[in-house]
C-alpha cells in the first residue's frame, strides 16, 4: 500500500496549569499511583507555568520536517498524534481518515528500543485504529535511530559546546530515563533472534545496549580520549523495584572532576524532564559539590536530525533497497520491535514522574 502520509508520534504533556492533573492522570491511568504522588509531581510542571516544553517543541519539529520535506521532493502531508495529552493519537487517526489517509509512515520522538519508547507505540497505534473503526489508515512506525549520523552529530556538537563552556579537567556524563531492571532485561530481541546480534551484545538488554553505543559514538566524535560514563535519570516507582543506576545525582556525588558535561543522549529534545532534572536538579547537585556543570543540548530541531527524518521516510518507501544501515553502531539492525520483544511489565504501583521520554 502506496504510503500517503506522515506522522510525528510523542508523549505529549500539559499547556497550562490546569491540564496538568488530567494529564497526569492520563499517564498513570491503571496503575494505581497515589493522588499525593500525582501532586508532587504537578509541582515540577507548576514551576514552569504548568506547561511543558514538548507540544511546542513537536510543533517547532513538525514546521521543520515539513519545509525540508519541501526541500527534498517528499510530498506528503504531515500530521501529529500525543499518547496522553492533546492532540491525542485516537483523534489524528480519525482526521486521517477522513482526510482519505490510507497509509501512514510515523515517526515517534525516542531514538531507542523498549516498551515505553517503541512497543508501547504500536501499542498506541493499534488502539487509535480500533477506537477508529473502519477506514483507520495503515501506520507503519519509522525504525530506532539512535546510531544514525543525523542524531550522533548534533548530539557530538553539543558536547563540544558544553565543553568549552566549562574548560579542562571535565568529565562526560551520558544519561536515559531509567526503566526497571525487569524491563531491561526483556527489551531485548526475542530468542529466535539472538542469534543475530553483533558479537558482545548483551542481548536481551537492548535499551541500554543502544544507549551505550550511542554514547560511545559521540563521546568518540568529541575526543577518543574522553572519560564518560552512561548513568540514568527521572526514576518514578516504588523502592522496593530494582531500576537502573545509579542516579544522576549519586553520580555526581562520586565524581572526583572538578568539571561535568551532562548530555542527555536518551532524550531528542529539551522538554520537562530535562529542565527540571537535569537543569533543575541536577545542577543543584553540582553547585552544592562545588563543580563546574553545562548540559549538553539535545538533536531537537539540527537541521541534520530533520534532514535524518526525511532520509528515513525516503528509505521507506523502498524497504526492499539493498543498500546497508545507513547506521554508524556494530548492533544489528532491527527496524522496530518484533513479535515478543518489548513486552509490557507487571509493575506493582509503579510511581509517575515528568516522563516525557518519549
Amino acid at each position: 500500500m502506496p504510503i500517503d502520509a506522515f506522522l510525528l508520534l510523542s508523549f505529549g504533556g500539559p499547556e497550562g496549569p490546569d491540564d496538568v492533573l488530567p494529564f497526569l492522570r492520563n499517564v498513570t491511568a491503571g496503575r494505581g499511583v497515589p493522588e499525593e504522588r500525582l501532586l508532587e509531581v504537578a509541582e515540577h510542571y507548576q514551576h514552569f507555568g504548568g506547561v511543558s516544553p514538548i507540544n511546542e517543541q513537536c510543533r517547532v519539529l513538525l514546521r521543520a520536517i515539513e519545509a525540508d520535506f519541501r526541500d527534498q521532493g517528499v510530498g506528503l502531508p504531515l500530521y501529529w498524534g500525543n499518547r496522553n495529552w492533546k492532540p491525542l493519537l485516537a483523534d489524528t487517526v480519525a482526521r486521517m481518515r477522513d482526510d482519505g489517509i490510507t497509509h501512514a509512515i510515523a515517526l515517534a520522538t525516542s531514538a531507542y528500543a523498549g516498551y515505553s519508547s517503541c512497543r508501547q507505540y504500536l501499542e498506541d497505534i493499534e488502539a487509535a485504529r480500533a477506537h477508529v473503526g473502519p477506514g483507520a489508515p495503515e501506520i507503519t512506525k519509522l525504525p530506532h535511530f539512535y546510531d544514525r549520523p543525523g542524531f550522533i552529530e548534533p548530539n557530538a556538537d553539543a558536547v563540544r559546546d558544553a565543553l568549552a563552556k566549562v574548560g579542562g579537567d571535565a568529565h562526560l556524563v551520558f544519561t536515559a530515563h531509567s526503566v526497571p531492571v525487569s524491563a531491561a532485561r526483556t527489551a531485548g530481541p526475542p530468542a529466535d533472534e539472538r542469534s543475530r546480534e553483533s558479537p558482545g551484545v548483551r542481548s536481551g538488554n537492548l535499551y541500554e545496549d543502544q544507549l551505550r553505543e550511542a554514547a560511545r559514538l559521540v563521546a568518540e566524535r568529541v575526543d577518543p580520549a574522553l572519560s564518560w560514563d552512561l548513568v540514568w535519570q527521572s526514576r518514578s516507582g516504588p523502592p522496593q523495584v530494582p531500576w537502573l543506576e545509579p542516579d544522576v545525582n549519586d553520580f555526581l556525588r562520586t565524581l572526583p572532576a572538578r568539571n561535568v558535561v551532562v548530555s542527555p543522549i536518551g532524550f531528542v529534545s529539551d522538554h520537562l524532564e530535562v529542565v527540571w532534572d537535569l537543569d533543575t536538579e541536577a545542577a543543584a547537585t553540582a553547585a552544592e559539590l562545588g563543580m563546574g556543570y553545562a548540559r549538553a543540548a539535545t538533536a531537537g530541531t539540527d537541521p541534520r536530525f530533520v534532514r535524518m527524518v526525511t532520509d528515513l521516510v525516503q528509505e521507506a518507501f523502498t524497504p526492499s533497497d539493498p543498500r546497508p544501515s545507513q547506521g554508524l553502531g556494530t548492533l544489528s539492525r532491527r527496524q522496530t520491535c518484533g513479535a515478543g520483544c518489548c513486552p509490557r511489565q507487571t509493575r506493582p504501583r509503579m510511581g509517575v514522574g515528568a516522563d516525557e521520554r518519549a
